[in-house]
């Protein structure tokens, strides 16, 4: 393609030149020869390669005759190979015999063996266990190696060891990482093959790392007040929470929420019922402390004869020493007066703590129901595959109603209590006033006889 660009040019070139058409047409007809002469040098040096590649053909097809040859023999020898290994697998399994099962059974126990060690509490004061085991099993496993005397005897060694250890207290020191990531020696106690504790905490023992770390979260108090008395017995036979899962139940037990998180799945009408539940225990320590002081003023008034103005039972007192001429039924209707006036002051607010008993379960189920929703709302988004994303809205369903039960009942309690001293405060009042009804009656009913005998003399 090149050469008939230039080709062209050239032509170009040369016709540019031309002074006449002929000497145009003698120009294009000494271009079309030298061209020819090109067209057959090419074709010249196309044969000589058509040889050279008959040459590349002929070698690669006798390399692939050789190639062929030689893969018909190492088939064969492969095939002799096979029967060789056979008859020798054949062999070695004769000579083997019982030996075999007892290596198999060595390996399973190995394996499970190391199993065990992964989640001993044991390998945390007796590192490098778990090496022997992977070899030992490895070892097992293949048909080239057999087990020596002393590595089953190490196999036995470590299965007593670990027998032994399980039933022993035994205190070491080691580097624990702490909640906060630090790292610090200290004296690690390790209660058998269940629990490893220090410094008043729970610890976990990491296979994959081979450390010993402190949980991050720890159970209740009721179970960190065995570890300090465990540590502090002095040998002496003490109580201890343990976990015979080997870290199974405690890994639940710290999971737990603790009471804080109880209330915080409530959301925000946990909230709101509890505020509510203070305003009345508020109110209620008020009014038991107020009728407290009033009822004991009454209790006192009851033992005088003089009336003081300090509790209702004085002041409806001193209705009577106020009207002394008054008649029978002007003064019970001056008592009643009085009465009455006293009775909100006795009673008063306690029917706000009988609202709160009230409100606070309806706040709780209206809690209960938006739970409900949001989890009718997880399951429509996500299904119900994973019930984690339904937990959130059925734990504020079920916390919101426990606090509002929490609330309402004791609330229930108080009002009762409260208004049974403000009923017995105003019995008091009610029976006084009846007496001083009576004894002003009598008083009336007497001088009106001594008037009629009087008159009659």
């Amino acid at each position: 393609m090149t050469f008939a660009s230039l080709s062209c040019l050239s032509a170009v070139s040369h016709a540019q030149d031309a002074l006449t058409l002929d000497d145009l047409l003698n120009q294009l007809e000494q271009g079309q020869i030298t061209q020819t002469k090109q067209n057959q040098a090419r074709e010249s040096q196309f044969k000589a390669k058509v040889n050279q590649q008959q040459d590349m053909l002929n070698d690669m097809s006798y390399q692939r005759d050789n190639a062929l040859v030689l893969s018909v023999q190492l088939e064969q020898n492969f095939a002799d190979n096979e029967i060789k290994l056979a008859n020798k697998a054949e062999a070695l399994d004769k000579r083997l015999g019982e030996l075999k099962e007892l290596f198999g059974v060595l390996q399973q126990v190995s394996g499970d063996t190391r199993s065990k060690f992964q989640t001993s509490v044991i390998s945390a004061q007796i590192p490098g266990r778990g090496q022997f085991l992977d070899e030992f099993a490895q070892s097992m496993g293949s048909s080239s190696k057999l087990a020596s005397i002393a590595e089953i005897e190490r196999l036995w060694f470590e299965l007593q060891r670990e027998m032994t250890q399980s039933g022993k207290v035994t205190t070491f020191n080691r580097e624990v990482v702490l909640a906060n990531g630090d790292r610090n020696n200290a004296a690690v106690t390790r209660v058998g093959g269940f629990n490893l504790i220090s410094n008043g905490k729970y610890l976990e023992y990491i296979d994959e790392t081979g450390t010993v770390a402190e949980l991050i979260r720890q159970p209740s108090n009721r179970y960190l007040a065995s570890t300090s008395d465990l540590v502090n017995s002095g040998g002496n036979t003490t109580s201890f929470a343990l976990d015979p899962t080997g870290g199974s139940i405690l890994s639940l037990l710290v999971q737990a929420p603790d009471l804080k998180e109880r209330v915080d799945q409530g959301g925000p009408v946990g909230y709101i019922i509890l505020a509510i539940g203070l305003v009345g225990l508020l109110i209620a320590l008020e009014r038991l402390i107020s009728l407290v002081f009033i009822g004991s003023r009454v209790e006192r008034q009851l033992k005088s004869a003089v009336a003081s103005s300090d509790n209702p039972l004085g002041r409806v007192m001193q209705v009577k020493d106020n009207n002394p001429n008054l008649d029978t039924e002007t003064l019970e209707l001056k008592l009643s007066e009085s009465i009455l006036r006293e009775v909100p002051k006795l009673s008063k607010r306690l029917t706000l703590i009988k609202i709160i008993s009230v409100v606070a379960p309806l706040i709780g189920l209206l809690g209960t129901v938006t739970g409900m929703i949001n989890t009718f709302q997880a399951i429509t988004l996500f299904g119900t595959g994973d019930p984690k994303l339904m937990a959130g809205g059925i734990s504020q369903a079920l916390v919101t109603t426990v606090l509002g039960l929490v609330v309402a009942i004791p609330m229930v309690f108080i009002f009762a209590y409260l208004n049974g001293r403000s009923r017995n405060i105003v019995n008091i009042l009610q029976q006084e006033s009846t007496g001083i009804i009576a004894e002003r009656a009598e008083s009336a009913e007497l001088a009106q006889s001594q008037t009629l005998a009087g008159q009659g003399a």
